[in-house]
This record gives C-alpha cells, structure tokens and sequence, in this order.
C-alpha cells in the first residue's frame, strides 16, 4: 500500500541553537561535530518517544531535524513552547524531498546549496528543496533495525522498545533532558519487556496497526515494506511472544496475518 515518506525538516538556528537542544533531546548533543549527524529523539517527562530524528549539525550554529515520523510543523509549535530567552529560532525548512543517494560514510553530512546528503553506511539520504522522492532507502534501513514511526504510535513507546540505546539515540550520563530519570532506570534496572524486531509478513499490513493473538495485545507494527507475496517489517513486541516462537515458527495473529520473526534487537 502506498504511504508517502517526505522529508519532514526543522531547523534549530542561532548561539544557543546547540544547548537548547542539547537540555531537550535525548541523544548527546554537545559531542556533534560539524558536518556529522547522529539519531536523537525528544521524550516526554513520562521518557516515552514524542519524536525520533536525525539530527545533523550543519554550522556553529544551526541544526537540522529530519524526523523519523510525524509533521514538522507540529514538532515546531510544540519545542518553541521551550525556547523561552535563549537566542534561537525554530523553523520548518524548506527541505521537503526525500531520496536515496550514493553510499557516504554512516554518520556523515554533506550540506549544498540546495540539499543535504546523509551518510548512512551502503547509501546515503538526499534531502532536497525540490525533485522526485525517492524511498528505495527503506529496505535497507529497515534491515538495519532504523524505526519509522506511525503518529499513532507517538508518545507510547519507551526508548529500549525502539532499540534507542544501540542506535545512540539516548544518553546515560550526559545531564538532565525531559525523561533522563525514566531513561536511566530502565538502563540500570531493565525490566521492559517489549523489543524492536524484523519479522517476515505473509500479507501486506498498515503500518501502526496494534497486533493482537487471541484478543490480547502483543505488539504493533511500525514501517512496512511489501514485496508480491510477503512484506519486511519492523514491530515492537512482547518478549514473551518472540521467546515463544523462535526458530523460524510462525506466529499466528488475529485477523489472518501471520508473521515470523527474523532478528529482536535487545537494547
């Protein structure tokens, strides 16, 4: 089924650009060289995912947000609620194309005129002004464990369902941002029991669906790649079910889907 994937930008300018968003995102953003991108996210107090991204640094002063998920325009009105004095601006940008570009080195950012490249290891993310997307990057950053989020599933999860911690995207020691405390006791302590998986679906299914087996709540599914007779995805599920249906055994869902299991991230 057909779901768009637009590049949805912020940027963050000005002399507190980076401590702003150092106190708000979970990811450690006073280590960001120039020219370098990492995966951040904003939590809410409750430390459950508001929104996933990469951030790059661009310059000195100004960042950019391409988000994993969701409108930038919200994200926009709701981080400038924050701003309060600090010397900064927050805007949508006019980066709204999304395409696959040649491999660049994971991790690094290329600023042009009129676009942006993401180095994401065997390929790399054009964000343009204008031009065809283009989400043949998809498949492979699903295979690498990169989530897309459903708006239905924002403010929900918790970083070690997302796998965050092994993408970097959240940080133990670096100080206080919203949901750190949360953060910091399900890394020392554990106990979620919920983890990021690729599974193999018999059908194409909507991402952001809830998935249920025998009327009770096992997890739901986030981005979605269909081929002609089975679909690649990512979803978060129960431990107890993963544990269940290990080597290969398929796992029968309510509402004739069925799925297997390929790979559970644990942290």
């Amino acid at each position: 089924m057909p779901i768009p994937y637009p590049a949805e930008t912020l940027l963050i300018e000005g002399p507190d650009a980076l401590a702003f968003a150092h106190a708000q995102f979970s990811s450690d953003v006073q280590a960001l060289a120039v020219g370098r991108w990492q995966f951040s996210a904003w939590l809410s107090a409750q430390g459950r995912v508001r929104a996933l991204f990469h951030l790059a640094r661009l310059d000195e002063q100004r960042l950019l947000l391409l988000l994993r998920g969701g409108e930038a325009g919200a994200l926009c009105e709701a981080l400038r609620r924050y701003v309060f004095r600090s010397r900064l601006t927050i805007t949508i940008s006019s980066w709204h194309t999304l395409s696959i570009d040649a491999a660049l080195p994971l991790h690094e950012a290329r600023t042009a005129s009129d676009n942006i490249v993401l180095g994401c290891g065997s390929h790399s993310m054009r964000i343009a002004a204008d031009g065809e997307s283009d989400a043949r990057w998809r498949l492979p950053q699903l295979q690498l464990g990169w989530p897309w989020l459903p708006t239905s599933t924002f403010d929900d999860l918790l970083p070690p369902a997302l796998s965050l911690h092994r993408l970097h995207a959240v940080a133990i020691d670096k100080g206080c941002y919203p949901g750190q405390e949360i953060v910091a006791r399900l890394h020392w302590r554990g106990g979620h029991k919920r983890h990021l998986c690729k599974v193999r679906l018999a059908r194409d299914a909507m991402p952001g669906i809830v998935l249920h087996r025998e009327g009770h709540d096992v997890g739901v599914l986030l981005d979605v790649v269909a081929h002609d007779k089975h679909a690649d995805a990512l979803a978060v599920l129960n431990d107890d079910i993963t544990s269940t249906h290990a080597n290969d055994a398929a796992l029968q869902l309510d509402g004739d889907l069925a799925l297997r299991v390929e790979h559970r991230w644990e942290n």
